[in-house]
């Protein structure tokens, strides 16, 4: 299946590479003056200087009441320190089990969901703490693809003035600017005219679809959110939306944050991968690397799961998570202490929680035995 992915090292100096008009070590702000983009952290590239996107300390937390004690009881942590980056052009595939987080960490980026604390700063605004007038301005440059197309598509409104509505609600008000382009992102996508005046329910899945992609980049956004965009499509459709996605990628030179449960589809789609474990990163790095080369426990039990069309690897052992009793990711220490087939009855996992380390080239770690985790690859694998 051919997706579009670019070769990671044959466009990294395109990537790093400020935009024209851009200043090295701030973010470039359309609509207000630039701000210096904060210092990196651990897990994050020093060397990229003109990010498109940096998430730093990134917490969501429900029921969630912000005063001089804290939280009020109740209340569920969803996300506990996010920290990521995502360059222009590329794809970050973020993956993990029902429940890690990735669908709440793309929702806190777009401001969908509000953030409890951190930063989310895309092209020099700060999305956690904008005020709402500053969030509009930013969805300008912003693109979203939602699981089920039927549920995210008005049943009431043609197809034609479903892709028309961004460019409304941003401001394009010639109605046959907005219906040119409309039009124009429709044939891109395969939906020519007869399918204009149509209603969602006309169309199959895959259809919807593609007029979800429309929609998303009819305006032309700098970084559009992929939340499982081909989870609920049929095998074989699900290459032609992922095709499609690629291609778009190359055209309109798009970003793409990419929340995705299936593991082959996020190495062959994605340029850099993130895994979630109970809202903590686990491990991030360049997607050929984190598959061939994973450096966490959690990722061994991940990679292990997924189907192998070789008959040679028939017999091959599953790396199994451990039953624990009660919330194990709540502990003080590593979330997956009490289940880790590395880490499970050591004090220190319990205990203290890992730091995002440096393995291997822009490849990071949060396990303090991640040696002993990479034999779990020879022995299971």
């Amino acid at each position: 299946m051919s997706t579009g992915r670019r070769d990671p090292a044959a466009t990294a100096g395109h990537r790093n590479t400020p935009r024209t008009g851009a200043v090295p070590g701030t973010g470039p702000h359309p609509d207000g003056p630039a701000r210096p983009v904060p210092p990196a952290r651990p897990g994050l590239r020093p060397a990229l200087t003109d990010p498109l996107l940096r998430v730093q300390g990134l917490e969501k937390t429900y029921g969630a009441r912000r005063g001089p004690f804290g939280n009020r009881p109740g209340a569920t942590p969803v996300l506990r320190g996010i920290d990521f980056d995502v360059a222009r052009g590329e794809t970050l595939g973020i993956v993990g089990e029902s429940g890690c987080g990735k669908s709440t960490t793309g929702r806190c980026v777009v401001r969908l969901t509000a953030p409890t604390r951190g930063t989310v700063d895309f092209g020099g605004v700060d999305l956690a703490t904008a005020r709402d007038r500053e969030v509009r301005l930013a969805r300008r440059r912003l693109g979203m693809v939602f699981q089920d197309p039927a549920s995210s598509l008005d049943p009431r409104m043609t197809i034609r003035a479903i892709v028309e509505e961004p460019l409304r609600v941003h401001g394009v008000a010639d109605p046959a600017e907005r219906t040119r382009r409309a039009a124009e992102a429709l044939d891109r996508v395969g939906l020519g005219p007869r399918f204009a005046d149509r209603k969602p329910h006309m169309l199959s899945g895959g259809q919807q679809q593609r007029v979800a992609v429309a929609r998303a980049v009819v305006a032309r956004p700098e970084l559009v959110l992929l939340d499982e965009p081909v989870s609920a499509l049929d095998v074989s459709v699900r290459a032609q939306v992922l095709n499609l996605l690629g291609e778009l990628r190359e055209e309109q030179d798009i970003t793409y944050l990419f929340i995705v449960h299936d593991l082959a589809v996020a190495e062959h789609f994605s340029d850099r991968i993130m895994v979630l474990y109970g809202g903590r990163v686990m491990e991030i790095g360049p997607a050929a690397d984190l598959f061939h080369h994973p450096a966490h426990p959690y990722t061994h039990v991940l990679l292990s799961a997924v189907p192998v069309p070789d008959p040679g690897s028939a017999g091959r052992q599953k790396i199994m998570l451990r039953t624990a009793e009660g919330n194990a990711a709540a502990s003080a220490g590593c979330p997956l202490a009490a289940r880790c087939p590395v880490g499970a009855g050591r004090e220190r996992c319990a205990t203290e929680l890992p730091a995002l380390r440096e393995v291997r080239p822009d490849h990071w770690t949060a396990c303090h035995y991640s040696e002993e985790s990479a034999a779990l690859g020879k022995d299971h694998l």
